[in-house]
């Protein structure tokens, strides 16, 4: 991409195409002292007062910057590696491309956790696997003190949901929700009674003296993809039908529709919603609700394969963090009686890992 002058114009090229840069554009963004704050990087001003015909009445364009002066007097000298930067979009987390992934994973994306990892540069790797596979685990992380709240915190900032600001995940009594037992857990998403359902989950083993009780993960990008390929009848059923996904306890009446795989404004995946025992599908004609059916069996089929799914046991230390709206989870079951096993979980939000991807991205100037 470049920045071109004609005419007191500029115009950026890219991929072929040449675009004029408004004036207006350029003008909300002059960046002198009178107009914006550094320290905050806030405007001083209030773009909506400006006159409307703002226009442009001389520019000097050199490798490292554009000079503007515009028709109101005002005068500014901007980077030409900041234009780039917004009309490349090259801070974008959605421009990071999906791995697809299967059983054959073998590289779990572990690092060890260290004091200050939240500002080295292996956590903006981690950060970038994270939203590459939908997964990290971090090693070693401390297990005292309800320290995944920390963790969360200083990533970004946690969700609270119904369960709390954090949750302890051990076999009790009287549950309100199966994760509190030791059976088995099939592959699903977490909350997709709640809109907006909870982006991203943490999962830090404090301890895990059973056998069994293995954690699984499963990619739900790769099943609806192979889905989409395979089976398109019931990918476009999937994608099209709203149901009803509800939860419910003594304290608590949660509901949200949505559809089971919901696309982007491109038709792209943006998030698949699997809870088989909270879903309950809308009434529709028999020929529709035979098709959907079909279809939802075909989808539990697929992510419950084990050609699919990646199952590992979680130490005490082991900290996951996992896209909710991307992985299936679950666990196979175990005795309680023969020890120990407790999690500690929470939610945290996408704007959470964008902000810390991005303060690192520019700490460490990549």
């Amino acid at each position: 991409m470049k920045i071109e002058l004609s005419n007191n114009k500029v115009f950026f090229k890219k991929n072929g195409s040449k675009k004029e840069i408004h004036p207006f554009w350029l003008r909300e963004r002059v960046n002198e002292e009178r107009f914006f704050d550094k320290g905050t990087q806030q405007r001083l001003f209030d773009p909506t007062e400006l006159k409307e015909n703002i226009e442009i009445k001389d520019l000097n364009l050199s490798d490292e910057f554009l000079e503007v002066s515009f028709n109101d007097g005002v005068k500014t000298r901007l980077t030409i590696q900041s234009i780039i930067k917004e009309f490349s979009n090259i801070n974008d987390i959605k421009f990071i491309k999906k791995i697809k992934w299967d059983s054959s994973l073998n590289d779990f994306n572990s690092y060890n956790f260290s004091e200050n990892i939240f500002e080295e540069k292996i956590m903006y790797e981690a950060l970038i696997n994270f939203y590459k596979f939908g997964f990290v685990i971090f090693k070693k992380v401390p297990t005292k003190n309800n320290f995944i709240v920390k963790f969360a915190n200083s990533i970004g900032s946690i969700r609270r949901t119904n369960f709390g600001e954090f949750f302890n995940v051990k076999s009790k009594p009287n549950p309100n929700d199966l994760a509190y037992t030791s059976l088995a857990l099939a592959p699903h998403t977490d909350n997709p009674y709640r809109n907006p359902v909870p982006c991203i989950q943490i999962l830090h083993c404090i301890e895990n003296e059973v056998n069994g009780g293995n954690s699984t993960l499963v990619d739900g990008y790769t099943v609806t993809e192979k889905l989409k390929k395979d089976y398109p009848d019931y990918y476009k059923i999937l994608t099209n039908v709203k149901v009803r996904y509800q939860f419910i306890d003594q304290d608590v009446f949660l509901e949200d529709w949505a559809e089971m795989i919901q696309l982007d404004e491109n038709q792209n995946f943006k998030q698949v919603r699997f809870s088989p025992r909270l879903d309950f599908v809308p009434l529709m004609d028999k020929d529709r609700l035979d098709l959907y059916y079909l279809a939802r069996n075909k989808v539990s089929e697929l992510f419950n394969s084990d050609k699919f799914r990646i199952e590992f046991k979680l130490m005490p230390g082991d900290l996951l963090l996992m896209d909710n709206h991307r992985l299936l989870h679950g666990r196979t079951s175990y005795d309680a009686n023969e020890g120990n096993r407790f999690l500690q979980g929470c939610y945290i939000d996408y704007d959470s890992t964008e902000g810390k991807l991005k303060h690192l991205k520019r700490k460490f100037n990549i």
